[in-house]
């Protein structure tokens, strides 16, 4: 009798049809971890009744019984982990056995977009890199002119020996659009922008000046706008900082050795990172602002100036 434990979650194919992937974790006969990718299922809907009869179909083909569950792991959302009608609630009503875990790495970056979302100044930035990263990506043909942009700017910068040449160095770049609930693509996001901000930058004027649509040209101009000011620039930066941290502790969380002390003594060790960063930062951070802002000729406003805010109390 084989006990394992089942990892699934939602995909779908090139023509956006919703399917179920199931793979298994088990021990062998040595004592070691194996996971096995047993398949997928095309699925009508992703309801969590339609997902527990397309991997009990799944189990059956293969003569896996679902009595031998002694795991279930998901992503976070509710029509598989939902506490009343979720796929692991009624996995565990067929097999009390079948412990739900969820991911160290998930729980995480759920726990950043929950916080993140309560943060007024970083809900508008993350809107603003979203009409960024929408007015480039909206057709292949400015993706393209990205490439080629980046690519002038790159050979220039290797005449003029600004930067080094060698074995993974200067790899092609892209903006792609981060999603909600994976937080690392934001980490993504950000630093390929602060990489590309010049290109992306004449990209966005060259869209401007080329398009014929009046509304292309409109947001084009306002990412534009966006992008060259403080504000922006600033959140940004501090963005890169916070999220590089949290991203090493994702990765960390995700290795197969992983336990539950050291991932706790993990967490402790971000949080103190970024409580330094918080007591003792300032300095290193605003003179790395600045510079970035002097390179891309960007007003860094007087931090000594009094400022009357207009906002009610």
């Amino acid at each position: 009798m084989i006990f394992f434990s089942i990892l699934a979650d939602e995909s779908s194919d090139v023509s956006h049809k919703e399917q179920l992937a199931l793979c298994l974790r088990y021990v062998n006969k040595e004592g070691k971890t194996c996971e096995r990718f047993l398949g997928i299922v095309k699925v009508n809907d992703t309801t969590s009744v339609t997902l527990m009869a397309s991997m009990k179909e799944l189990l059956d083909e293969y003569s896996l019984s679902m009595s031998n569950i002694r795991g279930q792991g998901y992503d976070g959302t509710s029509n598989k982990r939902g506490e009343l009608n979720g796929l692991r609630i009624l996995v565990m009503k067929n097999n009390p056995h079948a412990y739900y875990v969820h991911c160290f790495a998930h729980q995480l970056q759920l726990t950043l977009v929950a916080v993140a979302k309560e943060n007024c100044e970083r809900a508008k930035f993350f809107m603003h890199l979203g009409i960024v990263l929408n007015t480039i990506a909206s057709s292949c043909k400015q993706m393209e002119m990205l490439k080629d942009v980046q690519a002038t700017k790159l050979l220039e910068a290797l005449e003029l020996g600004e930067i080094a040449t060698g074995k993974g160095l200067n790899q092609e770049l892209g903006l792609a659009r981060p999603g909600d609930t994976q937080w690392g693509s934001h980490f993504k996001s950000i630093l390929n922008l602060i990489v590309l901000f010049s290109t992306t930058i004449e990209v966005l004027e060259k869209i401007g000046l080329s398009s014929k649509c009046v509304d292309d040209c409109a947001k084009a101009q306002i990412a534009v706008d966006h992008l060259e000011s403080f504000d922006f620039i600033f959140i940004m930066h501090l963005m890169k900082v916070i999220f590089g941290y949290n991203n090493d502790l994702c990765q960390a969380l995700q290795r197969r050795d992983q336990d539950i002390v050291n991932a706790t003594t993990l967490v402790d060790l971000t949080k103190d990172c970024l409580q330094i960063m918080r007591d003792d930062g300032w300095s290193n951070y605003f003179d790395t602002i600045s510079d970035f802002c002097v390179k891309h000729n960007i007003e860094v406003p007087n931090m000594d100036d009094f400022i009357c805010s207009s906002r009610k109390i």
